[in-house]
């Protein structure tokens, strides 16, 4: 049993995390009400020409089902399965790269079939937006691999287990953000 001066310091630290997620939920939800009302343009692109169903599906079965395999590790965690641990951190960390790599081709294809920022402001919004979110997507791939580092240090367990929580808290919230953007960006001009 972890000690309870650890657990309030545990607390504090849980509570700022989930101050700092209000703080992100705001700047994304400022950020989709910003795309709803420039989208779509009065001229320029589409996003009904622009979006590719393909691409969105298969960016989102490499996301989402990353938060499953955070699942594992998670639990593994709870279980005091290494194995597990491992097993679910790497496979979450190559379903989020998949789906950073995925992403970063998707703005390439875009900006190469001419649809660029500056295009007009349904673009100008989807690439901030869309942009954010994979960027948070990237800094939580750094944050897997400082997991990954700490898993082969002796420190408490307690001090482990947190480190995870908090971990896991950011990357659902990424992933509730991606369903967001799937049920506000893109599946509004692709059906």
């Amino acid at each position: 049993m972890s000690h309870p001066a650890s657990q309030n310091l545990f607390g504090d630290k849980r509570l700022g995390f989930f101050i700092y997620l209000g703080v992100e939920a705001v700047m994304f939800a400022t950020l989709f009400a910003t795309y709803i009302i420039f989208t779509p343009a009065s001229q320029g692109a589409d996003p009904s020409e622009v979006f590719e169903l393909r691409s969105v599906v298969l960016a989102s079965i490499f996301l989402l089902s990353s938060s499953g395999t955070l699942l594992m590790a998670e639990k593994g965690m709870e279980n005091g399965s290494r194995m597990k641990i491992w097993v679910g951190l790497i496979a979450t960390f190559l379903l989020g790269a998949v789906f950073l790599g995925l992403e970063i081709h998707e703005f390439y294809k875009y900006v190469h079939e001419g649809y660029v920022m500056s295009m007009n402001n349904f673009l100008a919004s989807f690439y901030v937006l869309v942009g954010l979110h994979a960027s948070h997507v990237a800094f939580g791939l750094g944050w897997m691999i400082l997991l990954m580092f700490q898993l082969r240090q002796d420190l408490p367990k307690a001090l482990l287990e947190e480190k995870q929580k908090i971990f896991s808290y950011y990357w659902h919230f990424v992933d509730f953000i991606w369903i967001m953007i799937i049920i506000f960006v893109y599946a509004p001009y692709m059906f």
